[in-house]
């Protein structure tokens, strides 16, 4: 039986053919997403499917190829890296889409038909593969490339996901890993205070990661989301409206997008239909620098973007390059004639069914076809740059090894006929070189230096949107010294110079606190005013303070102050007890002046003269004792208060008593058997006085021993105020204090109460017992008012009463005898008093 051929045996399914290809020694793969947008098949099984359609063309990444291909012919054409050797490479399109970056990285493993396919002999033709944009195709291409361990190099995947090197093994990248970018945003969100943004992702594993990282950052910090929203991959505008929708009604006025540029074009230009505006967009390092969108129609809705953009760098020769590529010299390149299609507007194969105009081929390209000749701060195609000279460097290193002093097995090298692509990446992780100044290497992980420059959309010539560098951000820095921005450079959303405010609240100014509301993110909260007695003195405060003891919170709650000190001072209310106190001692020395002038005077003498001087000498320092209560308390006063009064008013109701029973005895002398005054003399009512003053006394003295009274700082009463007054030491003494000068006084109104009908033109019974009347109305009314009253007013109740009730004896006991002394001296006569004169 005949043995088939090959051809009838391996035969390609479907070709797919490369956008450039250039023969060499060694040779790299590059994968660039030259369109930006898919229309899939029809998914009808009934016939063979067609292949993915991509519609878009992207001059930008096209820019990108021409940075490659200068790369590899600048290096072939150098007697210092890779001298006797050439590099060769294949470019194909991803489409900006993970399928067809799959099929495209399938068409750079095999070779571009039956004929050219080596895999199977030997090492592979293919060393490494410079590719892709966007993360989730780089995920897909790694994955495939995996277990032929050829090495990657991605110049604009910064996915987090993808430093993974259990995952990953063979994947490097020349722009810096997604942690830092989110980091950095998070850094530009606090520093310009926007508390309440928007997210918006691309539905892939880049701005998955990006958002979770971001997210990560967020945590702790004042800056809540407000949504999250994602627009589809295969791009649907109807959940773009939607998305619009939610951004209009949403009063996050700031967004951060992490998207590629292939999704964003078509939502931009659905974003400008909707006429919204006021939107502060911060975009990431995927879009940032997207040339697509320099249009002047953007400006009125994207100028003021700022973001993150990769380093920019510099290559002397891109510009001139770019000009080579025209469809006269490329006649068959199909990625050529789009070019000039999107550059011009034109075909250069007019048919019947296109409205576009003809071209010639022979236009020239100009500085404003700027998506494609913007060579003055190359960032993704410097990137693409240092990847070609990064493997050329690492090739150029395995080249040089000597014999017995390799690092593969037994101190071998690689054989330079037969290279195996591990055996590169072995070099290129351990390669170090120097590009325009800068530093190319790879950590561990297969990432490089963390660095970007701050881009701002600003308007430039002709309406056009321009990237601004107003700042940088560099990862190698001391935390928190990271990001450096130039905000006088910065022209905002709107043409505005300042930053918009974006936040869910409003800060609380110093004198109130923050008050999550229930149900809603922690940056979604009211102000309230701190309570009396605590303080806010900063914007935003979680909490208000306690004021220390002897403060207070002003009106406005921002600061501590003294309290107000208050005591009986000398004020309105002082002053008046002063005077009433006074006037009450001149009075009663009147009275005592009064009664010495007049003592042999019949009224005078048939009242007990010796107690009525007693009586008034007790109530001039009852009056007085009223002055010790007003003033600021001291040790020496507060003593002097309750005891000296005590004592006094004691003196003063046991000579009443004394008085009261000499009343009733004298008239009831008369009576047969009655015997009584001879207890009664003199001395025995000195004895009474004595004996019942010195219960008070004993006393006043077992409290001042005990628990004397002591000046007090009273914050109770009034939180705003301190009261010093006197604190009664012990409660049981005082109220024993006051029970017994009441004992006395109700024992005098039952005494003078029983004599008050004896006969008599001056029955002092009468009078004695109207005094008790009032001295025991006054100070019963006294104990609920001293209870009941707030800090000085207690010791001008105190005060009150001491002179209320001794003016009730003044006048009950001494103006009826007065009268009779000064006004009616006819009746001061024995007989009269006794009731004996002749009619």
């Amino acid at each position: 039986m005949e043995k088939p051929n090959s051809a009838q045996v391996c035969t390609l399914q479907s070709s797919f053919e490369p956008g450039f290809v250039a023969d060499g020694d060694y040779v790299i793969g590059g994968i660039f997403p030259l369109h930006y947008n898919q229309e899939m098949p029809d998914l009808n099984c009934t016939y063979r499917p067609s292949a993915v359609k991509c519609n878009g063309f992207d001059p930008r990444a096209f820019r990108w190829v021409q940075t490659m291909r200068l790369a590899v012919e600048e290096i072939n054409q150098s007697d210092e890296i890779l001298p006797n050797h050439t590099l060769g490479y294949k470019i194909f399109d991803s489409c900006a889409y993970p399928l067809t970056g799959q099929r495209a990285a399938l068409a750079v493993l095999n070779g571009l038909d039956e004929a050219h396919s080596h895999m199977c002999t030997g090492a592979s033709p293919l060393l490494a593969v410079i590719g892709e944009s966007g993360s989730a195709q780089s995920i897909v291409v790694s994955r495939i490339l995996q277990p032929f361990r050829i090495p990657m190099i991605s110049y604009f995947s910064s996915c987090a996901c993808l430093s993974d090197r259990r995952k990953y093994p063979t994947f490097f990248r020349v722009i810096p890993n997604d942690d830092y970018q989110v980091k950095a945003i998070a850094q530009l969100l606090l520093r310009f205070n926007w508390t309440w943004v928007g997210l918006v992702r691309g539905d892939h594993e880049y701005g998955r990661f990006a958002v979770y990282g971001l997210l990560r950052e967020l945590q702790g910090t004042r800056v809540c989301v407000a949504y999250q929203e994602m627009i589809p991959l295969l791009y649907n505008r109807q959940r773009a409206l939607e998305i619009m929708q939610v951004m209009r009604s949403s009063g996050a006025k700031v967004v951060v997008v992490f998207s590629a540029e292939g999704e964003m074009t078509p939502f931009l230009r659905d974003y400008m239909k909707q006429n919204i505006t006021g939107i502060q967009w911060v975009a990431s390092e995927a879009w940032v620098t997207a040339s697509v969108f320099t249009g002047s129609e953007y400006y009125p809705y994207l100028g003021g973007t700022i973001g993150f953009g990769i380093r920019q760098g510099h290559i002397p020769r891109l510009s001139d390059y770019l000009q080579t590529v025209d469809p006269q010299r490329y006649p068959t390149n199909p990625l050529v004639q789009e070019l000039w299609g999107a550059l011009y507007g034109c075909t250069l194969f007019p048919s019947l069914g296109t409205l576009l105009p003809p071209c010639s081929g022979q236009e020239s390209l100009l500085e404003q076809h700027s998506a494609y000749m913007n060579t003055s701060s190359p960032r993704v195609a410097y990137n693409v740059y240092k990847s070609v000279y990064a493997i050329a460097h690492s090739l150029h290193n395995l080249l040089l090894c000597q014999p017995g002093s390799g690092p593969f097995h037994n101190n071998s090298c690689a054989q330079s006929n037969n290279i195996y692509p591990w055996q590169l990446q072995h070099y290129l992780q351990e390669v170090s070189f120097s590009i325009a100044g800068e530093e190319v290497n790879f950590d561990l992980k297969g990432d490089s230096i963390p660095y970007y420059d701050i881009i701002n959309w600003q308007r430039g010539t002709g309406g056009k949107i321009e990237f601004v560098n107003v700042g940088l951000f560099d990862g190698t820095k001391a935390a928190g010294k990271e990001l450096v921005i130039q905000e006088e450079r910065i022209i905002w959303a709107g043409h505005q110079s300042k930053a918009l405010v974006s936040e869910c609240s409003a800060s609380c100014l110093p004198g109130s606190r923050k008050a999550v509301r229930r149900g809603e993110p922690v940056c979604c909260f009211d102000c309230i005013p701190c309570d009396s007695g605590k303080i806010s003195n900063q914007t935003d405060s979680i909490d208000c303070t306690t004021c220390p003891e002897d403060f207070w919170s002003n009106t406005e709650r921002t600061a501590c102050i003294p309290k107000k000190v208050e005591f009986l001072a000398y004020d309105s209310l002082g002053i008046a007890l002063t005077v009433i106190a006074v006037v009450g001692a001149c009075l009663t020395l009147a009275v005592l002046a009064v009664f010495l002038y007049h003592r042999n005077t019949a009224i005078v003498r048939i009242n007990n003269s010796e107690l009525s001087f007693f009586i008034l000498l007790s109530l001039t320092l009852c009056f007085l004792c009223a002055l010790v209560f007003i003033g600021e308390p001291t040790s020496w006063s507060c003593v002097l208060r309750h005891t000296a009064f005590s004592i006094t008013l004691s003196l003063c109701i046991s000579c009443i008593l004394g008085k009261t029973l000499v009343v009733l005895a004298a008239f009831t002398v008369a009576m047969p058997g009655n015997n009584i005054m001879k207890w009664l003399g003199p001395k025995q009512q000195r004895a009474i006085i004595f004996i019942c003053t010195l219960l008070q006394v004993v006393i006043c003295a077992a409290w001042l021993i005990d628990a004397p009274p002591y000046p007090s700082r009273n914050t109770q009463y009034e939180l705003s105020k301190i009261v010093l007054e006197c604190s009664v030491g012990s409660s049981l003494a005082f109220w024993c204090v006051l029970g017994y000068i009441g004992l006395l006084a109700c024992l005098c109104f039952v005494l003078a109460f029983l004599a008050r009908k004896l006969p008599g033109n001056f029955n002092e019974a009468k009078f004695i017992t109207f005094s008790m009347l009032i001295f025991c109305a006054v100070w019963l009314s006294f104990i609920p008012a001293y209870i009941s009253s707030p800090g000085k007013y207690a010791d001008a109740v105190e005060t009150f009463a001491i002179l209320a009730s001794s003016f009730g004896l003044l006048f009950c006991l001494f103006s009826p005898k007065c009268y009779i002394i000064l006004l009616k001296p006819e009746k001061n006569t024995k007989q009269h008093l006794m009731g004996k004169e002749k009619k």
